[in-house]
């Protein structure tokens, strides 16, 4: 069944401007800009002020259940883009062996890292962070990382490479259990 109209909104925090260009939206705030397109979706997007607040409201003129849905998943992205420019997002990883100790390099102002001796291979392993994204060793817990940044798609894209990296192949992985997990996935302006 076709609905006539179906919208949500999305509050607008004080320190943070929006600007929507089309279906582009750019979020300015403390931590810098963030901007992401949702030309590809059929919906309307416009700022509104209701009792001296400031909204982002997502709109859909007939649409049916898959087209609703994009509604709320665009309010969620702008909501992380929001989270990003003011608190931002810091996810940890743990390095994981039995046998040989693997051992990480962070070049290039924390945007490189390097892996080596993983299962005792000689290969080094080199993993560009996206931009944005830093690395950095956790201090105080040994082989762990941390992986900073605004944008939450770029940080936990940047984890999943890592990750993927350091994949066990041609040996059962239940026995082989070696690599770099995370572990733990927060914001970095804790509260």
């Amino acid at each position: 069944m076709k609905l006539l109209v179906s919208s949500g909104d999305l509050a607008i925090p004080d320190n943070v401007k929006v600007e929507v260009k089309g279906r582009a939206v750019r979020v300015k705030g403390p931590r810098g800009t963030l901007q992401k397109d949702f030309r590809h979706l059929a919906v309307d997007m416009y700022l509104t002020e209701e009792d001296g607040e400031k909204k982002l409201k997502v709109e859909c003129h007939f649409g049916k259940k898959k087209r609703l849905a994009s509604i709320r998943t665009v309010v969620s992205h702008v909501q992380n883009l929001i989270t990003g420019v003011t608190k931002g997002y810091e996810y940890k990883l743990r390095m994981v062996y039995a046998h040989f100790p693997v051992n990480i390099n962070i070049d290039k102002k924390g945007t490189v890292l390097e892996i080596r001796n993983f299962l005792g291979e000689k290969r080094v392993r080199v993993v560009n962070m996206l931009p944005g994204v830093t690395v950095a060793r956790s201090e105080g817990v040994k082989d762990e990382l941390t992986v900073q940044g605004s944008d939450k798609e770029n940080v936990s894209r940047s984890c999943a490479l890592i990750s993927q990296s350091c994949l066990v192949r041609d040996l059962d992985i239940r026995k082989f259990l070696d690599g770099i997990y995370v572990s733990e996935k927060g914001l970095l302006a804790k509260e």
